[in-house]
Formats: structure tokens, C-alpha cells, sequence
């Protein structure tokens, strides 16, 4: 009898500990299922709620939505004019903000307030890999100004580890941060931070890389995401009938192909306007003596008119044989296309995340459009779309990485590498004709 009884009681006092240690992992999981965070509230102006108080909610969001797209654009060509700089920071800025965005649902969605130390942890791991992701930028595109100072060129050469370091001290704080009655709970913010970290940081600095490839590379397919949102919008708005995906129930296939057409010709037609202009078409590079980024080259193949035959299909419609275009406005078309048939599945997929936790918008930022990061899903897509594709079909060997490298070397090696290149050239009959013309 006394084994029976001590046997119910040990049993009845695991139970209470299982229900201590998981009660509020449990309880958070209820309540985000139950309990759908707050809506969105009307953040729009007083000024445009005056003037548009006589229209129906669908037109006054028509115009709020319209009137802001179009302030948008103006900032967007404010900083295009600011230079590649201002670029880097405002995109800086806005993947932090998107990260805070992200964060933020998380810690509502589980209750997560209370949590240790975690909120200092999140934004902790979002400066290491940054710091990470930003020292390989500086290594790359400032090597002379990092080969100049000793402070920075220490920091380059152990930057990986330096940068390994800082995360392990992270790592390491979680772990003593660890709380009994928290364990389940702070393994999910654990994780929703570092997969807000792969989606936001490590598509921004795709974004950087791709601005310094030429900033044709950086506007052209962010042109194209906001012409494919914006046309989508308007043929769905007023010829939208039927849907398109039960994620978004206002997506019709009416926009959807509307946008696409529309997409890929206002891509060909920008890339004409900008392929004429070298300070868009040349890569950017930093300027040592200047200490100042410099957009001047001779523009390459791909940005020069070229003559192309016309399908003889279409000859007998439009009348001609031949057309003069640029190569990079063929690129353009794959670009455009995968901004209007690829870059709304971003879109989706964020529609996807709100509908799991029951909000309207990631925030409040924008009226009419809710939060930055509701702005820059497609975006992010389409980052890691064109890095991907310069880098498979535009992207060659490039000398002054290679110089670059070669002057890291030590001088022995160096020496060798000069003698073996010296033989090849003079194999080929090079390095005579070379001696001559000088």
C-alpha cells in the first residue's frame, strides 16, 4: 500500500513539473491561436481624410494608396541622386527596420516580453551579421583603403574570426540565458530571429552587391517590382474579376498578366534610357585618391547599340528587318519577367505569414500600404534573383580583384607568380609585341 501510494504521488509530482516547465510555452501557443493580434489601425492623414471624406473607403484607398506610391517614387529618385552612399545607408536602414518589424510580431504573437535578456540578444545577433556581411563588402570594393590603415587592415585579416567570435559570445549568452519555465518559447524567438536574419540581412547586402556591379543593376529591377505592383493595382482595380490565390483574395488573374505585359515593356524601355549613361552602367568603385566613389568608365559591350534581326513572323506586322537595341535591355526582359511572374510569390508568401498570425500589416509606416517590410517582400526575391544572375551570365573574371589578391601575397610568392606569367605571355609571342609597342 505504502509503495502504491508513493508511486501515485511521485507520478502526480511529475506531472506538475512537466506542467511548470512547459506552461508557458503552451500558454503562448494557445493564446497566438486564439488570440490574433490587433488590427491595423487608420494611420492615414488628417489632410487626406478631410479631403477624401465624401469618397467610398474603396476609392479613398485608391487615392491614399496612390498619392503615397507617388511620394515614394519621389524619394526613390531623391536618393538614386544622392549617389551609391546615401544608397548603402537607406538600404541599411531599411533592413533594420524590416528586422524590427519581424522581431516585433514574433515577441506578440508569444507573449515573449518577459523573456531574458532576449530582446538585447536579437538585436545583438542582427549587429554581428552585419558587421560579418559589411566587413566582406569593405574587404572587397575599399582593399587600397583598408591595405592603407593598419587598424583596418588587422581587422580584414582576421575578420571572419573576429566575426565568428562575436557570435559565439551570442550563442553563449542565450544558452546562460536559458530559463526552465521558458525553454520552448525562447527556442522559438531563437529561431524566428536567426530565420529574420537569413531573409532580411542576407538579401540586403545582395542588394549592395548588386548596386556596385552598376547602378542599372540596382535600379532597373527594383523599377520593375514597383511598375509590376503598381500595374497590377490598377488592372485588378479596374478590370480585376476573377481571383487569382486564396492568400490574397484581391489578386486577380486580370492583374496579374495586366502587370506582366506592362512589366516587361516599361523594362525596355528604362533600360534604353539608362544604358546611354555611363554614370549607370559603370560599375561602382571607390576612388583612393579621391577617397570618394567614382562611376566613370568605358561602358562595355553589353551597354553599346547593337543591330538585331527582326523574326520574320513579326516583320510582316511592324515592317521592319532589323532593330538597334542594347544587349542589356534582353536582360532586361528576363529581369522584368521574373519580377512580374516570380516577385509576387514574395508577396504571397508574406500574405501567407500575416493570415498565420492574424494581422493585417507587418506596421503602420506607410498609410495605405502598412509596414516597410509589406513594401520590400518582392524586393528581397528579386535581390537574390538578379545577384544570381549576374553572377551565372554577366559576371567575368575581374582584374582588379585579382591584382588585389596577388598584392596580399608575400613577396616570394609574388616573384613567382611573375615569372610563370612572364614564360606564358612570352609562349604566346605576347610579351615581344608589347616590348615592341612601348
Amino acid at each position: 500500500a505504502h509503495q502504491k501510494l508513493w508511486k501515485v504521488q511521485r507520478d502526480s509530482e511529475s506531472e506538475t513539473e512537466a506542467k511548470v516547465d512547459g506552461e508557458t510555452a503552451s500558454d503562448s501557443e494557445s493564446r497566438a491561436e486564439a488570440a490574433p493580434l490587433s488590427a491595423s489601425t487608420d494611420d492615414t492623414p488628417e489632410v487626406l481624410n478631410r479631403a477624401l471624406s465624401n469618397l467610398s473607403s474603396r476609392w479613398k484607398n485608391w487615392w491614399v494608396r496612390g498619392i503615397l506610391t507617388l511620394a515614394m517614387i519621389a524619394f526613390f529618385f531623391i536618393i538614386i541622386y544622392l549617389g551609391p552612399m546615401v544608397l548603402m545607408i537607406i538600404v541599411m536602414c531599411v533592413q533594420i527596420k524590416c528586422f524590427h518589424e519581424i522581431i516585433t510580431i514574433g515577441y506578440n504573437v508569444y507573449h515573449s516580453y518577459d523573456l531574458p535578456w532576449f530582446r538585447t540578444l536579437s538585436w545583438y545577433f542582427l549587429l554581428c551579421v552585419n558587421y560579418f556581411f559589411y566587413g566582406e563588402t569593405v574587404t572587397d570594393y575599399f582593399f587600397t583603403l583598408v591595405q592603407r590603415e593598419e587598424p583596418l587592415r588587422i581587422l580584414s585579416k582576421y575578420h571572419r574570426f573576429i566575426s565568428f567570435t562575436l557570435y559565439l559570445i551570442g550563442f553563449c549568452m542565450f544558452v546562460l540565458s536559458l530559463v526552465k519555465k521558458h525553454y520552448r518559447l525562447q527556442f522559438y524567438m531563437f529561431g524566428w530571429t536567426h530565420v529574420t536574419l537569413l531573409i532580411v540581412v542576407t538579401q540586403s547586402h545582395l542588394v549592395i552587391h548588386n548596386l556596385f556591379e552598376g547602378m542599372i543593376w540596382f535600379i532597373v529591377p527594383i523599377s520593375c517590382v514597383i511598375c509590376n505592383d503598381i500595374m497590377a493595382y490598377m488592372f485588378g482595380f479596374f478590370f480585376g474579376r476573377t481571383p487569382l490565390i486564396k492568400l490574397s483574395p484581391k489578386k486577380t488573374w486580370e492583374g496579374f498578366i495586366g502587370g506582366f505585359f506592362a512589366t516587361v515593356v516599361f523594362g525596355l524601355l528604362l533600360s534604353y534610357v539608362m544604358s546611354g549613361y555611363r554614370c549607370f552602367v559603370c560599375p561602382v568603385e571607390y576612388n583612393n585618391d579621391t577617397n570618394s566613389f567614382t562611376v566613370d568608365c568605358e561602358p562595355s559591350d553589353l551597354f553599346r547599340l547593337q543591330e538585331y534581326n527582326i523574326p520574320e513572323v513579326i516583320q510582316s506586322v511592324i515592317g521592319l528587318t532589323t532593330v538597334w537595341m542594347y544587349p542589356f535591355q534582353i536582360h532586361s526582359i528576363a529581369l522584368s519577367t521574373f519580377a512580374s511572374l516570380i516577385g509576387p510569390f514574395g508577396g504571397f508568401f508574406a500574405s501567407g505569414f500575416k493570415r498565420a498570425f492574424k494581422i493585417k500589416d507587418f506596421a503602420n509606416t506607410i498609410p495605405g500600404h502598412g509596414g516597410i517590410m509589406d513594401r520590400f517582400d518582392c524586393q528581397y526575391l528579386m535581390a537574390t534573383f538578379v545577384n544570381v544572375y549576374i553572377a551565372s551570365f554577366i559576371r567575368g573574371p575581374n582584374p582588379s580583384k585579382l591584382i588585389q589578391q596577388f598584392l596580399t601575397l608575400r613577396p616570394d610568392q609574388q616573384l613567382h607568380i611573375f615569372n610563370t606569367l612572364r614564360s606564358h605571355l612570352a609562349d604566346k609571342g605576347m610579351l615581344t609585341v608589347a616590348t615592341e609597342d612601348e
